[in-house]
């Protein structure tokens, strides 16, 4: 996401054509449910494409996974998440009108409880979160707020040893993350890269004290 305000969904370098109304589950038990996307100022959902390609690399890992959808949007990324077999997903979303959203579309979804709706400020929230809480968390913040290493620096310590994450910011930003965490995939379009790292667990005793629990500086 990428407005000036903190939850917006404009990508970096794609104009200012509005948002479409809607967005589509692409697979699993809600395959083809349209997502309504609110008429907001800057919204700009995660295209199917994009989608379809972190899925199929996902889909192994995501039968049982507890999901986190950071700055949720339209909630694509987490209620597919739900529809391919997470077993629980929190999509966390500043903006009321759409985690008002969010919340109507769980509600109309056969197994929507399995999602639950945070209309908090993401960062703070994850500060109250207990540790080892998420398999696999998606972070797309808005590009314009440069939330990439305040997220991360609170999301890490409370994802699982063996987690996966999700990053996509512009291309060419610089986002360090600690050791244990390797790059498995990636791909890019003109203006963004979409990276998806797992967690490979290591000894504490190990890590260097930059990198335990915490994102290094400088990002």
């Amino acid at each position: 996401m990428n407005k000036a305000s903190r939850n917006g969904r404009t990508r970096a370098g794609q104009g200012d054509a509005r948002a479409p109304g809607v967005v589509r589950i692409i697979a699993g038990r809600w395959r083809g449910t349209r997502l309504p996307v609110p008429d907001v100022e800057g919204l700009r959902p995660t295209t199917d494409r994009v989608r379809e390609t972190l899925f199929n690399w996902l889909q192994p890992v995501l039968p049982g996974a507890q999901v986190l959808d950071l700055f949720a949007g339209s909630g694509a990324l987490g209620l597919e998440a739900l529809s391919r077999g997470a077993d629980g997903a929190v999509l966390v979303e500043r903006d009321r009108t759409l985690a008002g959203s969010l919340v109507a579309t769980l509600e109309r979804l056969p197994g929507g409880e399995a999602g639950r709706v945070v209309n908090a400020d993401a960062v703070a929230w994850l500060a109250r979160q207990p540790v080892a809480s998420w398999d696999i968390a998606f972070v797309d913040p808005p590009f314009a707020a440069d939330l990439w290493q305040p997220a991360l620096g609170a999301l890490l310590p409370r994802m699982r040893a063996d987690a996966w994450l999700y990053l996509e910011s512009p291309v060419g930003a610089a986002h360090p993350l600690p050791t244990d965490w390797h790059l498995h995939r990636e791909s890019r379009s003109r203006d963004v890269r979409h990276a998806l790292y797992r967690r490979v667990a290591r000894p504490a005793d190990t890590l260097p004290p930059d990198v335990a629990g915490a994102v290094p500086a400088g990002g």
